[in-house]
């Protein structure tokens, strides 16, 4: 993936209680929950709901986020196609992780069954 050092450090530097909710608007207007979205966010981050208010209190960057997070020993299986870039190609770690999480909120949007958003089939 050829990104500037500027589009890593825009991503880097986001709010993500900036970005949640449109996360949640997101899967909501596909008739899922946000209880969804939280059990999809804690299988990648470990992140549980009490965990994810505390981040967005504290108004954590997604390179905080990231750093907090102890990501899912199945988030390579993550690949796809998210913003016009392959998930798996993504050279920058942080960039690709938080097109981890763009990519499963995209799937469970689309009405993807759980079990596949969460790679346990």
């Amino acid at each position: 993936m050829n990104t500037s050092d500027t589009q890593h450090e825009r991503i880097a530097k986001m709010i993500f209680g900036s970005v949640y909710p449109l996360y949640l608007t997101k899967v909501e207007k596909k008739g899922r929950t946000k209880a969804e979205l939280d059990q999809v966010i804690q299988w990648l981050t470990g992140f549980d709901e009490k965990q994810l208010d505390v981040l967005i209190q504290e108004k954590a960057t997604f390179e905080t986020f990231f750093q907090r997070a102890t990501l899912h020993p199945n988030a390579k299986l993550i690949t796809g196609v998210i913003c016009g870039y392959r998930v798996e190609d993504i050279e920058n770690p942080l960039t690709q992780q938080v097109r981890y999480l763009d990519k499963l909120v995209d799937e469970l949007a689309k009405g993807k069954k759980m079990e596949k958003i969460l790679r346990t089939v």
